[in-house]
């Protein structure tokens, strides 16, 4: 297993070395070095191309350069599984196009990305999973095709949760992917890889999908903006099914005017998936005329308190929501508390994905006869899933050999059915009817407070540790959209204290994504909180910044101490190599790394020597504020020793002055 594993890890690197070989040939150095990709919007980036300030080619070569330095090396984000290998052909038929007088719209050369589960006639299509690695499909998916339509290059396919079952994005094929806003935490899922992708300017713009939080999770914890589009706006003809009649695909994005632009190019009726009849007359001309300024006046906005997190890991959450609503109210909302009735009960019993993935992905497998497998129970048999995914403790479930570990897991997707060899027919008929009756609650709720949309966490908490597992039940609100078939689309709603994104979902009557877009166009000019991710920083000629190296020394009396500190800031890794030199009569206690000012010391962040010891090398990982403070130059190097336990001295960490020393000494 684990050298099939390294197999495609080679494959695919390989893959990376060739396409980027093919870029280097090409690319002119002085537009290259000029022209900046990250965090620029989709329509700026049309506007380059059409004042000639850039080409498509040049576009793709900027991205891949950028996925080169951090995707798979650097902070190793792992959020793309397959790279185009035609992208750089497709750039040039589309420059050509332009050069010609012929172009197709503002997505006209610009590079997106899109979930691996998402067909793609020249890609292979894996869903996150070993056993699909190597499967490719005839046709893209409507959406894809939609997509290049408009003139879109589909620059690869994102890592995703194993199958789409589960919330953190791990899998057998790309094993574990990363938050660029902090490389021990998960990005979310299952669309994790879309929106860390996104998030690290790998690309414009992504596709996502969602069947209980999948684009909307991801988004809140990259600080994008997500939509799950009402059931049956856009079609899922050619998307790996979890559950057909919960599951939405839609757009992830740094900016809502890039998410209207996305929605425009990819929503519509499509004859291979008979829902999206029920959008006729409800698309508008473009979804960018509901971007107005002024949104958020006289919007009437209910707040799910019921939904908010009432343990101590939820408070830090919770606040930033409450300054968010604050915020809107100052811009003109009128925002009020309301409640849905028997709210909790029905999202309990009224989640359809354990009556429906086993049938629908098997008959989908059928429907390519080309698949290698073909069923979950042959994927599970052949040890081709990732134990951390939780998919294993799935696979148990749906074999009808349920064991705790599985039940506890099948919690999340809020009460599977407790046996897998047949679908017990009463409870999916229970669990579809409760579906209706939610629907139809929420809107009762929407039209008699004449409200514009409904407030609540997209998830209670913020990103968790890679390793922790998924939610635990009680932990997830994605089901109010999911399972009601209305849209939600998330917003960015602030950090915490470390530097961890936070999303409010915004969920609104069917069909109104229009509404919802002016909402958050409007929050989104007020509030002004997106912010890159430390880990993929701007390149500096075309590779990433290198790490800085600093010295520094800390003398009294007869102690010396001197330190070599190399600051990765990419991985926001601060390794250090330190010596000491003491009093035979003395011992050193600790030697730290403290916050503080030129005047006072504050906190420990991190210890170097402890224990008597006098020389080390270790490495220190900083959080969102460390890393400000260092760059500030207000970490300080202290020392304590037996003689004098409230401190030797005390020297800053002068990163302005790398490769050199500065002394600050206090007694």
């Amino acid at each position: 297993m684990l050298a099939v594993q390294r197999a495609v890890m080679s494959i695919r690197s390989a893959i990376l070395t060739v396409v980027l070989a093919l870029s280097a040939a090409w690319i002119p150095p002085v537009v290259a070095q000029t022209f900046d990709v990250v965090e620029t919007p989709i329509l700026a980036l049309a506007e380059a191309q059409s004042e000639g300030r850039v080409t498509a080619r040049q576009l793709v070569e900027a991205y891949l350069e950028r996925i080169a330095a951090y995707d798979w090396a650097g902070p190793q984000l792992h959020s793309l599984v397959t790279l185009n290998m035609h992208a750089l052909e497709e750039a040039d038929r589309l420059d050509r196009e332009r050069k010609a007088g012929k172009v197709r719209g503002p997505l006209h050369g610009i590079p997106i990305v899109v979930k691996d589960n998402f067909d793609t006639a020249d890609m292979p299509t894996s869903g996150g999973t070993l056993a699909l690695a190597t499967f490719q499909t005839e046709d893209d998916a409507f959406q894809v095709r939609r997509l290049r339509q408009a003139g879109a290059i589909i620059l690869g396919k994102t890592a995703m949760h194993e199958l789409a079952l589960g919330d953190t994005t791990v899998s057998s094929l790309s094993g574990v992917t990363r938050n660029p806003y902090d490389l021990a935490r998960v990005p979310g899922g299952s669309s994790g890889g879309t929106a860390a992708a996104v998030a690290a300017s790998f690309a414009a713009a992504g596709l996502g999908t969602d069947t209980c939080g999948s684009i909307r999770t991801p988004a809140a914890f990259q600080n994008l903006y997500g939509l799950r589009p009402t059931h049956g706006l856009s079609s899922r003809a050619g998307i790996i099914p979890l559950a057909p009649t919960q599951d939405a695909a839609g757009p992830l994005t740094r900016s809502v005017t890039d998410l209207a632009l996305l929605l425009d190019a990819t929503v519509g009726a499509d004859p291979a998936d008979p829902i999206t009849a029920a959008a006729r007359g409800h698309i508008p001309r473009s979804y960018r005329d509901a971007l107005k300024m002024d949104g958020l006046q006289g919007a009437r906005i209910g707040v799910l308190r019921t939904l908010f997190g009432a343990q101590p890991e939820d408070a830090e959450v919770a606040r930033a929501l409450e300054q968010t609503l604050t915020a809107m109210k100052s811009a003109g909302a009128n925002v009020l508390d309301v409640n849905v009735p028997g709210l909790t009960e029905l999202l309990n019993g009224s989640s359809v994905i354990g009556y429906e993935f086993k049938e629908s992905f098997a008959a989908y497998l059928a429907s390519h006869p080309r698949a290698p497998v073909n069923s979950i129970a042959e994927i599970f048999g052949r040890g081709l899933d990732y134990e951390d995914a939780g998919f294993r403790a799935l696979m148990v479930e749906f074999n009808s050999n349920a064991t705790g570990e599985g039940r506890a897991f099948g919690q999340i997707f809020n009460h599977l059915p407790a046996t897998r060899d047949a679908i017990d027919e009463q409870a999916y008929r229970e669990a579809l009817v409760r579906r209706r009756a939610l629907r139809s609650v929420i809107m009762a709720v929407l039209e008699a407070n004449r409200l514009d949309a409904l407030a609540y966490p997209v998830t209670q908490r913020p990103a968790q540790p890679v390793g922790a597992g998924s939610f635990t039940p009680g932990l997830l609100t994605c089901g109010l959209s999911a399972q009601s078939g209305l849209p939600a689309l998330a917003v960015p709603a602030g950090f915490t204290d470390d530097g961890l994104p936070i999303g409010l979902d915004l969920l609104g009557n069917e069909f109104e994504e229009p509404r919802l877009l002016r909402l958050a166009f409007a929050w989104e000019q007020v509030a002004k909180l997106r912010r890159a991710p430390f880990s993929t920083p701007r390149l500096e000629s075309g590779v990433a910044p290198l790490p800085l190296v600093f010295d520094t020394r800390l003398e009294s009396g007869t102690t010396k101490v001197i330190a070599t500190f190399t600051y990765d800031r990419v991985r926001s890794e601060l390794q250090v190599t330190a010596a000491a030199e003491v009093d035979p009569a003395d011992r050193i206690i600790a030697l730290t790394l403290q916050r503080g000012d030129a005047d006072k010391p504050g906190p420990i962040i991190g210890h170097i020597l402890q224990g008597g010891a006098t020389q080390t090398t270790t490495i220190i990982t900083l959080e969102a504020r460390d890393r400000t403070e260092l760059m500030a130059g207000r970490i300080f190097l202290h020392l304590y020793s037996s003689a004098a336990p409230f401190g030797v001295g005390r020297s800053v960490l002068d990163v302005s002055r790398s490769g050199s020393s500065r002394q600050s000494n206090r007694q």
